[in-house]
């Protein structure tokens, strides 16, 4: 009995027993088949760009341009535009496609290009303006009726009317302001602003100017007339016919009672 007892204690340790590299083995396996299959790598594993030029472009009304759309992709599956603008013609490489843009019309439009990569799509955007600064600002000479003064401020050949702000100032200080935003318009237009002022005796020897603005989303346009004097004696132009039309008369009686009285003396010389 005692000599059994041995033999079955080596017999349970040999059946117990297992080499410690089958047991990393099978923890190996049973890890693998808990995580399951580990994916293979992605052939757009490396991030790629998209890059359009260029990024801000300002052009006058109706005019044209070309927006460049270009990646790093390998192996573009395709580049598309996105926009409201109307499209001309379209050129294109390995990595890039440049496509036109005709008669530009709306003030602020953005142009959005596409590029998929493996299934991937990225894109990247452009704004594009379209305005034009007046021609010119011309307040015309005030006109003064009664007690008031008549201001009239013509700005020529802008767009948009709409973000248009037009302001008539005495030295440094506003005295009206006017802003055009219920026009539609998107044609280059002509704008007059009519503004009666009351007549102050502070007023007379001030400078007045006027200012046309053009805010378009942060981009501020400023166009300035000459300065104009406001005068004691600022006659409207009906006055101004008046006072001409009356010195003419005046000048004409004088020829004639001239010519008169030198015929006058032209008789009594004739007659001694």
């Amino acid at each position: 009995m005692g000599s059994l007892l041995p033999l079955f204690l080596l017999l349970l340790l040999a059946a117990s027993y297992q080499p410690t590299g089958s047991r990393r083995r099978r923890w190996g396996t049973r890890t693998q088949g808990t995580g399951g299959r580990s994916p293979a790598p992605s052939e757009t594993s490396a991030p790629f760009w998209v890059r359009i030029s260029p990024e801000f472009k300002a052009v006058p009304p109706g005019g044209s341009l070309w927006l460049n759309c270009s990646s790093s992709c390998p192996l573009p599956e395709g580049f598309s535009l996105r926009t409201v603008l109307q499209r001309g013609e379209t050129l294109s490489g390995p990595h890039w496609v440049s496509y036109q843009l005709l008669d530009v019309r709306a003030w602020s439009s953005d142009v959005q290009c596409f590029v998929t990569c493996a299934g991937e799509t990225r894109e990247a955007t452009a704004r594009i303006t379209a305005y034009k600064q007046p021609r010119s600002v011309i307040l015309e000479p005030p006109v003064l009726v009664h007690d008031e003064y008549t201001l009239r401020c013509h700005v020529t050949h802008v767009f948009p009317v709409g973000f248009l702000v037009v302001t008539l100032r005495r030295g440094g200080q506003v005295i009206y302001s006017e802003s055009l935003e219920r026009y539609t318009s998107v044609d280059l237009a002509n704008v007059t602003m009519t503004h009666t002022l009351h007549a102050r005796p502070s007023d007379f020897g001030q400078p007045v100017t006027c200012h046309a603005h053009l805010n378009l989303d942060g981009l501020v346009v400023l166009s300035s007339s000459a300065p104009m004097m406001l005068t004691a004696f600022a006659w409207s132009p009906a006055s101004k016919a008046l006072a001409s039309t009356s010195i003419a008369v005046f000048v004409v009686i004088h020829l004639v009672v001239g010519a008169l009285y030198l015929r006058k003396c032209l008789l009594m010389q004739s007659r001694a």
